[in-house]
């Protein structure tokens, strides 16, 4: 695995570990916080990104013209 599939894969697990101890901390709740499903969003893709390889933004922008 590349060096950078494993940054993808440690930054989306640490931002989806981050929610996950603020919630059982009782600093947020996910239930209520519409916007931070967003960040639960971002960071499942990270984790998927890096484990898979595949990413859906890198599609995106691949298929608008990015190189």
């Amino acid at each position: 695995m590349s060096a950078q599939r494993l940054t993808m894969m440690f930054a989306g697990l640490f931002v989806l570990a981050s929610l996950g101890l603020a919630q059982a901390n009782g600093q947020v709740e996910l239930g209520q916080v519409g916007w931070l499903w967003f960040t639960l969003f971002v960071g499942a893709n990270l984790t998927i990104a890096g484990v898979t390889g595949f990413c859906l933004m890198t599609r995106i922008l691949k298929a608008v013209g990015a190189r």
